[in-house]
């Protein structure tokens, strides 16, 4: 497959072939920033504190319309699309459900992004190991209404973290992070609270998305003609 028809740089290099790139990315990090600084209280919710949380991710999707070309940046912008959703469903708790469903399709547009190829079936096996154990432990925990709409986030959040180990470059370190934002997410939610959890789940929701983000500049490992 030729790396044109992803709208793919032929040298993986791209921020010595692209230096605009900092300045494209100058509103993510200052939403960020802010997000961090103004440290909203989740508790009561509010459409300042959604907005705020939603903004860094939206900024990436600004970042990809404005800087990349292709197929593969187009799924990469509407996941960040139903992310910046769930990132606001989530802030009400009644509307948890709607969080996970955004952020389920999410997931399903970055796997498509990802692709089946190449396949590494030898990365699924770990990938198994370390989710099974977790969400037998969480399926303890989860309320009857909430285990088919979590089993469905857990399998896709899984395969979302195989296809991005196998595509390799920042998509393997960003799948990575997502999956750790959200196993301490579904931890603190609902097996028990730990210290710091929403500093944590944050910081590396941010940085998995962002280098999610810079995967559409990389051409993917193992790639064929």
């Amino acid at each position: 497959m030729d790396a044109r028809k992803e709208g793919l740089p032929r040298n993986p290099h791209f921020a010595v072939q692209q230096p605009h790139l900092g300045r494209c990315l100058s509103p993510f990090f200052l939403t960020c920033a802010i997000y961090f600084l103004l440290w909203i209280p989740e508790d009561p919710p509010s459409w300042v504190g959604a907005l705020v949380k939603c903004l860094p991710v939206l900024c990436l999707a600004g970042f990809l319309r404005a800087c990349s070309r292709g197929y593969y940046s187009s799924l990469l912008q509407v996941a960040l699309l139903f992310s910046a959703c769930g990132d606001v469903f989530l802030i009400w708790p009644e509307a948890f459900p709607y969080g996970v469903a955004a952020f389920t399709k999410a997931q399903l547009l970055y796997i498509w992004a990802f692709g089946l190829r190449p396949l590494q079936l030898g990365l699924l096996l770990p990938v198994v190991l370390a989710s099974l154990p977790f969400y037998c432990l969480l399926l303890l925990h989860l309320s009857p209404d909430m285990v088919l709409l979590l089993t469905a986030y857990t399998l896709a959040l899984a395969t979302m973290l195989w296809r991005g180990l196998a595509r390799g470059g920042s998509a393997r370190w960003g799948a990575q992070l997502f999956t750790i934002s959200d196993t301490v997410l579904a931890c603190n939610t609902f097996i028990q609270p730990l210290p710091h959890a929403r500093l944590v789940v944050m910081a590396t929701y941010y940085a998995a998305q962002f280098l999610i983000s810079l995967s559409a500049f990389q051409s993917p490992r193992l790639k064929t003609n």
